[in-house]
């Protein structure tokens, strides 16, 4: 098992920037990857951004590029979410999930964290 516990969050401007945290517990030497979703209200839930420990390579959805960037810890325990440059549509519940790598694609998520950006 692998827990997920998120710091981070809360209210800016448009154009401020935030960071989020995402701290895993357990075995989190089994962690293959760990993402960021957002859900915004009434819409779905969509990726954000992924890290993949082992290689370091991250992948992010166009609307983010070049303005977030995900990076993890040496001690594979800790996965940061940086957000510059932050817009209005940017507003949503954040969270962060572990994928092991497996056919269950991540199944462990942290507890989800308010971002509202304001115009």
């Amino acid at each position: 098992q692998v827990q997920l516990v998120q710091s981070g969050g809360g209210l800016v401007q448009a154009g401020d920037s935030l960071r989020l945290s995402c701290f895993a517990f357990g075995r989190t030497s089994s962690v293959y990857e760990v993402g960021w979703f957002r859900q915004a209200p009434g819409k779905e839930r969509e990726f954000v951004a992924a890290h993949v420990w082992s290689s370091g390579s991250t992948r992010y959805t166009d609307s983010v590029k070049g303005r977030f960037t995900i990076s993890g810890n040496n001690a594979r325990d800790t996965v940061y979410l940086q957000m510059n440059s932050l817009k209005p549509e940017d507003t949503a519940v954040y969270y962060c999930a572990a994928d092991l790598g497996g056919t269950d694609k991540y199944p462990f998520w942290g507890q989800g964290t308010q971002v509202t950006v304001s115009s």
